[in-house]
């Protein structure tokens, strides 16, 4: 008896889910193209002028798609340069053919291919969060496309400690899909906002940022799991990459607050510039994690400062 109510219980669940599903995805559509790169889809929006160069590409960290990246930053930027927003294989409107593909070696593959399908020789790249990591690995094993590299509260080396056990749960072969095809969005419609809101302190979550960044999207299963496993495979990738950083050579600056409890600065923004020959590290008393948030308008003048330091050295190398 007590068998068959848990697996009714299950069956309703997942029913639950995947009308979740549908409604979720009906109130967040792709808002850009679609973009075929090994055995997968990357979802890319593109704003602002076409002829402004160099292109900037904005890649968001975990838990969250490029909708996270475009406001207000990536709007406030195409006011006046193009603007290459990417949903990450396996989140917002990206697939990946296997959820192993987890990785920012894989990833960094994934989106060079993408951004020469697309025309784009070399871009700025604005990252955030867990795609510090990525960031990195793109300047060093695609060095060629990248002009100049731009790091939000970037996780780049191993921490102490692990990720949230719910994620390695959620990892976990047979058990995690179980969990996220039942319970994760039902349980996650509770949780979303709260969690969001933990993840700006000491700033005030935006009005209407769920909502906005199209984060409801993270509790479909197939996201929820993908993101589970960049998370758990994420300090593994950055202890095998972190002995490479002094060969990145091209023009870097990371912006980190000091009370960040996310991705501490300590661990992260401080050794990486410490390690990068031509880093510039601004570090504020008051910001928390949600960097592209807080400051906008400095991020954008850090970006322009760049692309001006750039500029005379791409037209003499022309």
């Amino acid at each position: 008896m007590i068998v068959m109510s848990a697996v009714t219980a299950l069956v309703l669940l997942a029913l639950l889910t995947q009308a979740g599903v549908v409604a979720v995805q009906r109130a967040f559509p792709p808002q850009g193209r679609m973009i075929e790169v090994e055995d997968a889809t990357l979802h890319v929006v593109d704003i602002g002028p076409r002829d402004a160069r160099p292109p900037i590409v904005m890649l968001h960290g975990a838990s969250s798609n490029l909708e996270a990246m475009r406001r207000p930053l990536g709007d406030l930027l195409a006011e006046q340069h193009r603007v290459i927003l990417i949903d990450r294989p396996g989140h917002g409107w990206s697939t990946r053919a296997r959820q192993q593909d987890s990785t920012p070696e894989i990833q960094a593959r994934m989106i060079d291919a993408a951004l020469g399908r697309l025309g784009v020789d070399r871009a700025i790249f604005v990252v955030h969060s867990w795609s510090g990591a990525l960031g990195a690995r793109l300047a060093l094993d695609h060095a060629e496309r990248v002009a100049g590299l731009v790091m939000l509260a970037p996780v780049t080396h191993p921490w102490r400690g692990g990720v949230g056990r719910y994620n390695e749960i959620i990892a976990t072969p047979m058990i995690g899909p179980l969990l996220a095809y039942t319970i994760t969005l039902p349980l996650g419609y509770f949780v979303t906002e709260s969690g969001a809101r933990n993840v700006f302190l000491p700033q005030t979550m935006p009005d209407g940022f769920v909502k906005d960044s199209a984060t409801p999207l993270l509790l479909r299963p197939r996201e929820f799991i993908a993101n589970a496993y960049d998370l758990v495979t994420l300090k593994a990738a950055v202890a095998a990459q972190a002995a490479r950083y002094g060969e990145i050579t091209l023009p870097v600056t990371i912006i980190a607050g000091e009370p960040d409890k996310t991705v501490k600065t300590d661990i992260h923004a401080r050794p990486f510039a410490a390690a990068v020959p031509n880093a510039k590290l601004i570090v504020l008393p008051d910001l928390g994690h949600m960097v592209q948030n807080a400051v906008p308008e400095l991020v954008k003048a850090e970006i322009e400062t760049m692309i001006g330091h750039i500029a005379p050295a791409q037209a003499a190398a022309d």
